[in-house]
């Protein structure tokens, strides 16, 4: 296992983490997920431990609380070990005081989270979304105030827009709060919108990302081809929460599985490998909820691409320029770029 520093702190985390979505059982949109019981939640665990993970996510949203509970379980004497972070915003009652990132919200849900974690403190606590009915600022104060309650050491946010997370970034330099030190954001092969504004944001302001969803909701797996859209019957044979660009996809997954084939490593190996290429990457957030596919997810810790390799993957999949992007790049000084050597 590799490992780096999350963001600019003293956190030092393995570069495959272990999320537990999967864990727990439960109904609507949501249902196909929440799938692993607990005995298959512990073996899971183990895994990971023994692999050399040490960074282990969950949610207050995931099952109704109950993945909390199992991997709080799962961890058990061993939890001193591992960095824990959960993450709080989205509705938990139909009460309207019961979602978001209010104070009042942030503070309840973090004491919840402790409690079903079996643990005094969180390593990370992460705001799962962002909520444009509460001031920034009272967000913010509620996350300082964890800190210096001891209930939490570090914070993060998750699938913020980087205007928001710069604004935001400012507030706690401002007021010599604690700062953001990691973003969990969606990025994949399949999806590169982060590499436009968040990942310079974050390399300004020293935040380390945890990816979430790496393998494009399975896509990305090697399950879904051209000739087999469905996968035989997988989750994705109907329409999945991330938006692919399918056509564009299996020209993607024809050249990982040449990839994979020269490689002798699996197609989901390869995506996971293109990621740990990228230093703005910290962690890579895995989900399982069976060991075989833990195992080869895990496979990837010693894959590492060749630069044509992961050149060939850029190009298939690069995002196109938005503006003020391409205006920039077009009108760009070339002297100084010549001069600057970039």
């Amino acid at each position: 296992m590799k490992y780096a520093r999350l963001g600019n702190t003293g956190l030092v985390v393995s570069r495959l983490s272990f999320g537990s979505m999967t864990f727990g059982s439960g109904q609507g949109p949501m249902g196909h997920v929440w799938k692993t019981g607990q005995k298959d939640a512990d073996a899971l665990v183990g895994r990971c431990l023994d692999a050399g993970v040490n960074l282990f996510d969950s949610a207050d949203m995931y099952s109704g609380g109950e993945s909390e509970e199992m991997l709080g379980r799962a961890l058990g004497t061993r939890r001193q070990e591992v960095a824990l972070c959960t993450k709080a915003g989205f509705r938990a009652s139909n009460s309207q005081l019961r979602t978001g990132l209010s104070a009042r919200h942030l503070l309840l849900q973090c004491e919840k989270s402790l409690k079903r974690l079996g643990t005094d403190w969180l390593d990370l606590f992460v705001v799962h979304r962002m909520d444009p009915f509460t001031p920034l600022e009272e967000t913010l104060r509620a996350l300082e105030d964890l800190v210096r309650s001891g209930k939490v050491r570090y914070i993060g946010y998750s699938n913020w827009p980087a205007w928001m997370a710069g604004l935001a970034v400012g507030i706690q330099a401002a007021r010599d709060w604690s700062p953001f030190t990691s973003a969990q954001m969606y990025y994949s092969l399949a999806g590169r919108d982060v590499e436009r504004d968040t990942v310079p944001l974050m390399k300004e302001a020293g935040i380390g990302m945890m990816v979430w969803s790496p393998l494009a909701g399975g896509f990305l797996t090697g399950r879904y081809t051209r000739k087999d859209p469905q996968g035989a019957g997988g989750r994705l044979s109907e329409p999945d929460f991330l938006p692919t660009d399918r056509e564009r996809g299996w020209q993607l997954i024809d050249a990982m599985g040449e990839i994979a084939k020269s490689r002798k490593a699996s197609v989901a190996q390869i995506a996971l490998a293109w990621l740990l290429a990228k230093p703005w990457a910290t962690t890579i957030l895995l989900g399982a909820s069976k060991l075989s596919q833990l195992d080869d997810n895990l496979g990837a810790a010693d894959l590492e691409l060749a630069a044509d390799e992961v050149q060939r993957l850029d190009a298939l999949t690069a995002p196109s320029p938005l503006y003020p992007d391409w205006f920039n790049d077009k009108t760009a000084d070339v002297k100084t770029r010549e001069a600057l050597g970039v």
